[in-house]
């Protein structure tokens, strides 16, 4: 007994040993993910804030190029005007030179006219037939009328009407010059390349550039091609760069376009950085928890097997022994009903030593009456057990529930129910044992009108040791929760328990 106790008090130990060992690895375990995930925050805003950095950089610089491509476009501008009016004198001097009488000097426009030497133009009557040309690309003595392409690239601007003579009018036509003409495409040049240094951006964000109505694409950089065929997804894609960030307001020629970008693609890895990280660690930390306990669970199982067996082998020989004794006394002159129950009880333990022997061996189930079974363990623990604990079962005998059991380990679940509800009551009171039927299931419920459970044990009663009997072990539903799943896989557990009316315990087996 006191080896018992002893034994009890050691696996207490180990178990408060155990949870207080849990709780503190817990706690360091949380201490190191916690810092983990604070550095790592504090490096991923400091990263987030040099992007954000470059990204301004960037809209900053974008802003000073927007800058300098409309001056230069302002600048081009004027150049245009100031031909213009060159066009207006060369007209209005042409006009003069043509209405001149004999006592004006019209070497005054001669010399305007003459002094033309970049702007094309062409003199040409109303019905398109050309008069005179200078500056042009083609020869006018070959050329003398107005094809439909030479109209075309001569009609940009629209012609200056001139009173030749009398009524008869001729037609002024003219268009940029050559010089200005490449000019022209230095600032065409000007603006792709400005769109292009855009979305091939340093900061390397993703970018989109949309007209005025923020719909048509103009441009984009680091983005899905898939994506930007997709109208739908383009408008997401817009509205969540807008959420992000205000867009850039940028005027180039006149035309009133929008710049919208996000954080980068590397800043977004590194912002959900210490939630994955979050997430493998608590992986694999489930997973080494797991391994960790299949490991000790095999490892525990052998332990058990092992006991078991030498168990079921060391109470062989004495077994053996008293069977022979039990056969030499019935020939002697004794009570028939000594010899009886003295082989209740030898029987008993060759029973008890079974079980033990089919502890770890390949499950014998076969079809047995539930019923029968029940009614049969406690017939026999009624006649050991204290008067004063009385026995209710249900259904009645007569009725057939057929299972697939071990009946030998099964008869061995109940008695350890059995008894264990009877020290909880401290042999005194009622136990009820009802069996029902739902689906493919079988539900057996053993009552008792003991001390009762705290809600906090209902797991660790059935940890190998544990015990609150001054006399025990701790093996009984231990032994009793493994013959229900491993061998009969089914399920024990504890439905209910109020403290100082009772506990009920439910096994629920497949049919």
């Amino acid at each position: 007994m006191a080896n018992r106790k002893l034994f009890a008090n050691r696996v207490t130990n180990i178990y408060d040993q155990k949870r207080a060992w849990k709780r503190w690895l817990l706690l360091v375990a949380m201490l190191i993910v916690g810092f983990s995930l604070w550095y790592t925050n504090q490096m991923v805003k400091k990263i987030a804030r040099d992007e954000r950095s470059k990204i301004t950089t960037w809209a900053n610089a974008i802003q000073q190029r927007v800058n300098l491509v409309n001056y230069t476009d302002d600048f081009f501008d004027s150049i245009r005007v100031e031909e213009r009016k060159r066009v207006e004198i060369l007209a209005e001097a042409t006009e003069r030179m043509v209405e001149a009488d004999d006592n004006e000097n019209i070497l005054f426009y001669l010399s305007i006219i003459s002094k033309n030497t970049s702007i094309p133009v062409i003199l040409a009557d109303g019905k398109g037939n050309i008069k005179e040309a200078r500056n042009v690309d083609f020869d006018p003595r070959v050329v003398k009328k107005f094809t439909p392409e030479l109209l075309e690239e001569f009609s940009v601007y629209p012609p200056l009407k001139l009173d030749y003579y009398s009524g008869n009018y001729v037609y002024f036509y003219y268009k940029d010059s050559k010089l200005f003409s490449e000019l022209k495409v230095v600032l065409d040049d000007l603006v792709k390349s400005f769109f292009n240094e855009v979305v091939n951006n340093s900061a390397s964000v993703p970018v989109i550039i949309t007209d005025s109505t923020r719909t048509e694409l103009i441009a984009w950089g680091k983005i899905d091609s898939t994506l930007v065929n997709d109208p739908v997804s383009v408008r997401n894609t817009i509205e969540e760069m807008s959420a992000y960030n205000e867009p850039i307001e940028i005027v180039i020629a006149d035309r009133k376009h929008y710049i919208f970008y996000k954080d980068s693609f590397l800043l977004t890895q590194i912002r959900y950085f210490p939630i994955i990280q979050l997430i493998a660690v608590g992986i694999f930390l489930l997973i080494s928890y797991l391994l960790f306990s299949i490991a000790r669970r095999s490892e525990q199982n052998q332990v058990w097997v092992g006991l078991a067996k030498e168990t079921a082998h060391q109470l062989g020989t004495p077994l053996s022994s008293m069977m022979a004794w039990v056969e030499y006394l019935k020939g002697k002159d004794l009570e028939p009903e000594t010899i009886e129950e003295l082989e209740k009880d030898v029987n008993r333990l060759n029973t008890i030593a079974e079980r033990f022997s089919k502890i770890g061996s390949v499950a014998n189930l076969k079809p047995e009456n539930i019923v029968e079974v029940v009614y049969n363990s406690v017939a026999y623990l009624k006649t050991r057990t204290s008067q004063k604990v009385t026995f209710s079962i249900s259904p009645p005998r007569d009725t057939l529930i057929i299972a697939d059991i071990n009946y030998q380990l099964f008869d061995w679940v109940i008695e350890n129910l059995v008894k264990n509800a009877v020290d909880a009551m401290a042999g005194v009171g009622e136990i009820r044992i009802e069996i029902s039927e739902e689906d493919k299931l079988l539900h057996i419920d053993l009552s008792d009108t003991g001390k009762g459970i705290p809600k906090k044990k209902f797991r660790t009663i059935f940890n190998p040791g544990y015990t609150s009997k001054q006399r025990g072990w701790g093996l009984g539903l231990s032994l009793t929760q493994r013959i229900i799943r491993e061998i009969h896989n089914g399920k024990i557990y504890v439905k209910s328990s109020v403290p100082l009316k009772g506990t009920t315990f439910r096994i629920t087996l497949h049919r």
